[in-house]
């Protein structure tokens, strides 16, 4: 039997989380391959130091969705985050990332769903995304979650800037 659930990050699943990070971040971003400065950003970002950090840092940050205990989705939280647009203070979904053999099965609406919450009980009322403007699966998924383009911000990533679409949704 399949089991889905839905819990914050635990430290002994750091490595996990960094493999199934990578995975995805490769499968929906390497469209010419894996590149140099591709394969630095992803090692340097994904690696289980780091998310050991962001687990130690706040554990409500990373939410992590299982199928019978091994990780198949995440949804990383910033609070401190600031809109790049308007240059307030907002929180930001940083990450929502499914496994691709988990797409259609209501795994990322539950993450979002779980972050969403998250931020809600932490009194917030509203929450931005950045998304790669090429991302146009992405991109309707979050329109259908009630997030509405607000602009474009440039993603740096050593010599090179991919436009990103910066989205918000505001909660009642």
């Amino acid at each position: 039997m399949t089991i889905i659930s839905f819990g914050k990050a635990q430290l002994s699943d750091s490595l996990r989380i960094s493999v199934l990070l990578k995975t995805v971040y490769i499968q929906t971003y390497a469209i010419d391959g894996v590149t140099f400065e591709f394969a630095n950003f992803i090692t340097k970002r994904f690696s289980p130091e780091h998310i050991e950090n962001i687990i130690k840092e706040n554990p409500s940050q990373l939410i992590i969705a299982y199928q019978n205990e091994n990780p198949i989705g995440a949804a990383q939280i910033i609070y401190n985050s600031h809109c790049p647009i308007r240059k307030t203070p907002v929180p930001e979904l940083s990450k929502l990332y499914v496994l691709e053999r988990f797409y259609g099965k209501g795994i990322g609406f539950e993450l979002m769903k779980e972050a969403e919450q998250e931020v809600r009980k932490k009194g917030f009322k509203e929450f931005n995304l950045e998304v790669y403007i090429k991302n146009n699966r992405a991109i309707d998924f979050y329109k259908r979650q009630g997030y509405v383009s607000i602009g474009n911000v440039d993603f740096p990533m050593e010599h090179n800037t991919y436009e990103n679409l910066v989205m918000n949704k505001t909660f009642n």
